[in-house]
């Protein structure tokens, strides 16, 4: 760690999209396209099940997830133009399962993949963020995919990072994080400067 001073049918998936609609549609009022709901559910490891079994064709759910939206109350559709319905989200849809690491210092980037192949560089409009587990007090790591879509950073990646973690100091406290694009990302809460000496 590094120190700085200061800086509907069962068991078979519903038929695939066709292309995808823009979210602003999902909102308008006079959308009138019927409200489906798919039995379809993603698990905390980024699985896709229909009808409780998995989708086993890695094709069809990448996909499925070119027309996956979240609403501004948190739930989860798939949009098309002539349909939509909302899908089972247990956490969040995508898992961030490989990185690479290109640079160093301040301007290093953090490339992230995710279990369906996206890469997402960490940054400014995919930032990285750490919530605490209710009661554990562990990290749940996430970052912004696309469109309010975010990936959970799994356990072996968020190690990579904090390994190459650095602090930065603000005062009486002491901030432990990862540089990604000019962007510092906070990997926990702030320390007071009396506790890290």
């Amino acid at each position: 760690m590094h120190k700085e001073e200061s800086k509907s049918m069962p068991n078979s998936p519903p038929p695939p999209p066709t292309s995808p609609a823009t979210p602003a549609g999902l909102f308008r009022a006079d959308d009138r396209r019927p409200d489906e709901g798919y039995q379809i559910r993603i698990d905390r490891d980024g699985t896709w099940y229909y009808h409780g079994s998995p989708i086993r064709r890695p094709e069809l759910v990448k996909l499925f997830s070119t027309v996956l939206r979240r609403d501004e109350a948190g739930d989860y559709w798939l949009v098309t133009p002539a349909e939509r319905g909302r899908i089972q989200v247990d956490e969040v849809p995508f898992t961030a399962v490989g990185l690479t690491i290109r640079g160093e210092g301040d301007a290093q980037e953090l490339i992230f993949r995710t279990n369906l192949d996206v890469e997402v560089t960490a940054g400014p409009d995919h930032p990285i963020r750490v919530e605490e587990s209710d009661g554990t007090g562990e990290p749940r790591p996430y970052i912004l995919v696309r469109d309010n879509l975010e990936a959970r950073i799994t356990r072996s990646v968020f190690y990579e990072l904090v390994e190459r973690a650095e602090t930065l100091e603000d005062g009486e406290e002491v901030q432990v994080g990862i540089w990604s694009t000019r962007t510092f990302f906070p990997l926990g809460r702030p320390m007071s400067r009396a506790t890290v000496s």
